[in-house]
């Protein structure tokens, strides 16, 4: 791949060899010849005699020749953009030709020459205008990998990536440049292969609420690069999809002429439990009781000791394990691959098999005149979520209960401890017993997709530098899965005997893009200009259901379920473009681009239904100026300027909402006649003038290279406007007998500046070492709201947490970020303790409420920190990765729940927090719940994974490789954060769509500390 744009290339590599202005008296000559890693020629090399201006460029196949050196020790310089620089020395005799052996020079991804993967094709690093950086495989976190955003999880600027929790398979909340959006997605774009994958809430996941992204069912051996591409320059030419960014993700190919070689990788893990929640130990938990308790309460305290945590979790252990071969059949390039991943969770019961298969094909045909790259992808995960439920209910169960008893009472219970009503049927205020959550609930579902394309590439014999590309692609998913518990099961709210339920979902996207290139060299400069359509379809069969018993009985049917048929259709929606970019180039010095996209959506209607979003960029390459061009302490000075609009329009499963329509009841709603009931049909909400949501970037940028490439990053500060926001809004009931829905309200602000720094330390035969940092600073700020002129407006809250009914802990606020947090004041007494139900009265009415409420901190980082470094020695290779934010604050609502000793409950008394020891917080008022109390900071470092690793080489007949690693992941977080982990996300599937809640701390699954060792085998 790496030889086809090389040629293109020449060109800019070429060195003019200055003639000397004086003879010398006694020289010599040098020759030889440069190779790559696979003994390839490299063509265009240059080559200088340190010191001098003599020199020359390799020829096609990689020999060079310099004449007239004057005679004595000289050293030689090889140096290609794109490869590390390599230093001989030699001793030239006078009259005489000395030869070199043949120079190997090592790829250097990092420098200019770099094919960078962006919208629609590949430019060379040094030619971008726009924010985009590229992660290969050599720059990927290592260890055990399961979703492929965790290979870049610290390494990009402006990325945040919040993996929901320690389960396998959970997803992942991934923000680039902190999302635009309040109602609608903030998830960027995802392209795998050209094919634009879809963001809908996939069933068949954790508890059914969560969800897994598309990356997930994608093996990370089988990915060659990811890219980010983050400003509107970069991510405009995708229109109403790359508000949030866009995510480039390829996947490995075979390469032209390659001989056949086999990859096997095999990767197993111990992982184990890194942290507890901290509660009472059974002695702690009865003398609490027995000091601030009621007789009732007193009488519920058992004689047992119990650690329900460790009830619930194991060592797990996983084996990942793919096997690939690559090569070329004549013209026909190819790679085939296949995996094997079991993952066992840390909740005993859950695990996940992934069975994973790909096939790349890129024969080029017609001498050179056609490419075609097909592409095909699939999955088959089989997944086991145990019953998730207990993760929490093991933290607030009472801890001196057994997990099983031999009273009668608990028979028809299977023998497992519950609380029990007066009629001896569960309690259902009270938690479960977590261990019979787990081994009395079966939760299974199975997740088949594939994703693939073909894509024609032909340069047109008429027109010289005219091509057309067509790209045909799809998606689709089928998600099939069963919850049984039996009849002995308590987990249940009103003890029904057991449950026996199921459900399926059917995904299918469909692609088509066509367009035409051309490019062109006009003296000094050099055009080329696509335009092209794009047509993507979407289509979603939801199956609904009878909720059965374990007898297999109807316990209740559907609600929403359709006069006719089984089966609930959701027809979906698609969406139609057309696109256009034209970038010029001058004398690689003055670097012009220019995108447009115009996107229709049936989402809106028709007269709102297509949105318009122009960009455009300049780059000012210092570095081809005269001044700097010979420098070698200045490797690479580019400025950069863009500006550019995007658009939003993915609402979730809000596919009509312009339409007026009815909703028919089945079992809620019906009217009587006589000794009938009737089936009602009630008005839904619609709003005719739904429009796009609209996103305005600017972006200033400067990419630096110092000292022979020895240290070379970007820095970038950019704003984002967001107007015209996706909101939903509650209305008043008299509108219809729906509660709210979208609407255009709204603006949202997001600045910032991302600092990346890349510095080769030590380059040599034997010893490399390199260091990457990156930093991102981002200031979010709701800017317009309905009302937002009216200082008595608090906001939009949102943000729901356990503990009492209805309450909220977060608003929506203009002048204030999104979901910042809405407490009371608390406070505290003279031995700074807080006073219980004891808050401030802020606006000082002498009245406690709603009103005195302020708003306070945010769940959102100021800064989020990554850094690497990763040294080799011979065979030998170290490398480890930490990851950072910095000022972020999260709702303990553990502590908030747990931290409350509640005086007036006698019917079960949960565990609590080992702070109820200290504080005196009896009441649990909302006061209490509401107080800035339990706003905690989560500022943390984590080293995200230490790697350690050997390569032994050729090991048989010079033919097989060998590689051993071992890497350890999560090895520690620093951090103040009193709860499980100062990482928290939330998912849910609201309308159709996944919705993350940030910054509300109810127990996560904990993640684990993963203990990997790999080996790999290459002939």
């Amino acid at each position: 791949m790496r030889q086809s744009y090389l040629a293109k290339l020449l060109f800019l590599l070429l060195f003019v060899c200055a003639g000397f202005t004086g003879a010398f008296a006694q020289t010599g000559s040098v020759s030889g010849r440069v190779v790559d890693e696979k003994n390839g020629d490299l063509p265009g090399v240059t080559v200088l005699i340190e010191g001098t201006s003599l020199g020359n460029s390799t020829n096609s196949d990689g020999t060079y020749s310099i004449q007239n050196i004057p005679a004595g020790p000289r050293t030689l310089v090889v140096s290609f953009v794109g490869y590390t620089t390599g230093r001989i020395p030699v001793t030239i005799t006078a009259g005489q030709n000395t030869a070199v052996a043949t120079t190997i020079l090592n790829e250097n991804t990092t420098l200019l020459n770099e094919a960078v993967v962006i919208g629609y094709g590949t430019q060379r690093k040094q030619d971008l205008t726009g924010a985009v950086e590229q992660i290969n495989e050599k720059q990927f976190v290592k260890g055990q990998v399961t979703n492929p955003e965790q290979l870049v999880q610290g390494k990009v600027a402006g990325l945040q990536i919040t993996t929901g929790g320690g389960a396998p398979g959970t997803a992942s909340a991934i923000r680039i440049r902190g999302g635009s959006s309040l109602s609608a997605s903030n998830d960027p774009l995802i392209v795998i292969d050209g094919v634009p994958v879809d963001n809908r809430a996939l069933g068949g996941t954790p508890n059914r609420e969560s969800v897994v992204n598309p990356l997930s069912l994608i093996n990370p051996n089988d990915i060659e690069s990811i890219s980010v591409l983050k400003d509107a320059s970069a991510t405009a030419i995708y229109g109403s999809r790359a508000s949030n960014g866009v995510i480039l993700v390829t996947t490995k190919r075979g390469v032209q002429g390659e001989k056949m070689r086999v990859a096997v990788s095999s990767q197993n893990s111990v992982s184990e439990v890194y942290r507890l929640a901290e509660v009472l130990n059974a002695d702690e938990f009865r003398a609490v009781v027995q000091a601030r308790g009621n007789a009732g309460q007193k009488a519920l305290v058992g004689a047992d000791n119990t650690n329900w945590q460790e009830a619930i979790y194991r060592t797990a252990q996983t084996t990942d394990n793919t096997v690939s071969v690559t090569g070329a059949a004549g013209k026909v390039p190819y790679r085939v691959s296949a995996g094997y991943l079991d993952q066992e969770g840390l909740l005993k019961f859950n695990d996940l098999k992934r069975y994973t298969g790909s096939i790349g094909l890129t024969p080029v045909l017609l001498d050179g005149d056609l490419r075609i790259d097909l592409n095909a992808k699939g999955a088959w995960i089989d997944n086991n979520f145990s019953n998730q439920d207990a993760v929490s209910n093991a933290v607030l169960y009472d801890p001196t209960r057994p997990i099983r008893a031999t009273e009668p009472q608990y028979t028809r219970y299977g023998n497992y401890f519950e609380f029990l009503d007066n009629g001896g049927s569960v309690n259902t205020l009270g938690p479960r017993n977590p261990v019979s959550l787990i081994e009395q609930t079966r939760r299974r579902s199975t997740i088949k997709r594939s994703i693939g394309n073909i894509q024609f590439d032909y340069k047109l014999p008429f027109v010289e530098g005219l091509g057309a590309n067509l790209n045909l692609g799809y998606d689709v998913q089928f998600i099939n899965g069963t919850t049984f518990a039996p009849a002995t099961s308590g987990s249940l709210n009103g003890g029904r005997p057991g449950l026996n339920e199921q459900y399926r979902q059917e995904n299918r996207n469909k692609l088509l893009d066509a367009l035409l290139k051309y490019n062109r060299q006009f003296g000094s400069g050099k055009f080329d200009i696509l335009g092209g359509y794009s047509y993507q379809d979407f289509k979603y069969r939801d199956y609904v259901f009878d909720s059965r018993l374990e007898d297999g009985s109807i316990f209740q049917q559907p609600a929403d379920r359709p006069i006719s048929g089984l089966d609930y259709f959701n027809p979906g929606y698609n969406i139609q473009s057309f696109f256009g970019r034209a970038n010029y180039n001058i004398s690689d010095k003055y670097l012009f681009t220019a995108t447009f996209r115009a996107d229709g959506v049936s989402r809106f209607a028709s007269t709102k239904r297509w949105g318009y979003f122009p960009a455009g960029a300049f780059a000012w390459r210092i570095k081809g100026e005269e001044f700097l061009k010979n420098s070698t302490a200045v490797s690479d000075l580019k400025l950069r300027l863009g500006y550019g609009q995007t658009g939003q329009q993915d609402i979730g499963s809000n596919y009509y909402g312009y339409l007026a329509t009815y909703v028919p009841s089945r079992n809620n709603a019906q009217y009587q006649l006589g000794n009938q009931f009737v089936n009602t049909q009630r008005p839904g909400f619609y709003n005719k003038n739904l429009t796009w949501e609209t996103t305005t970037t600017y972006n200033l940028g400067l990419d630096y290279g110092f000292v022979d490439g020895r240290v070379y990053g970007s820095v970038d500060v950019y704003r984002r406007n967001t107007r015209n926001l996706l909101n939903f809004i509650n209305v008043a009931s008299l509108v219809n007998l729906s509660n709210g829905g979208f609407f255009n309200i709204g603006s949202l602000r997001n600045e910032g500046v991302e600092v990346v720094v890349n510095t080769d330390v030590v380059r040599g035969e034997k010893l490399n070492w390199t260091l990457n940092a990156n930093a991102s600073y981002n200031k979010n700020e709701v800017t317009e709201l309905i009302r937002g002129d009216d200082p008595s407006f608090v906001g939009f809250e949102t943000g729901s947490i356990d503990g009492g009914v209805g309450n909220n802990i977060q608003v929506n606020t203009v002048g204030f970020p999104a979901q910042s947090f809405l407490v009371y004041q608390q406070v505290y007494g003279a031995d700074g303790k807080p006073l219980d139900g004891v808050v401030v009265d802020r606006n000082g009415d002498g009245i406690i409420n709603n009103l005195d409420r302020y708003r306070y901190k945010s769940p959102r980082p100021d800064y989020v920190l990554g850094f690497g470094s990763n040294l080799t020695y011979g065979k030998a290779n170290l490398a480890f990765t930490f990851r950072s934010n910095l000022n972020n604050y999260v709702y303990n609502n553990t502590r908030s729940a747990q931290g409350v000793f509640i005086q007036n409950s006698n019917t079960f008394v949960p565990n609590l927090n080992r702070e109820v020891l200290d504080n005196n917080f009896t009441s649990g008022n909302t006061q209490v719940l509401q107080s800035d109390y339990f706003i905690e900071n989560a500022s943390f470092l984590r080293m995200e994974n230490l790697t350690v690793g050997y390569n032994f080489g050729n090991i048989y007949k010079e033919r097989a490789n060998l590689n051993l690693s071992f890497a350890v992941q999560n090895l520690f977080v620093v951090t103040n954060y009193k709860g499980i982990d100062p990482e928290v996300v939330g998912f849910g599937n609201t309308l159709g769509s996944v919705t993350q809640t940030f910054g509300i701390d109810r127990t996560i699954y904990p993640r684990p500390r993963t203990y990997t060792v790999g080996l790999s085998i290459g002939l």
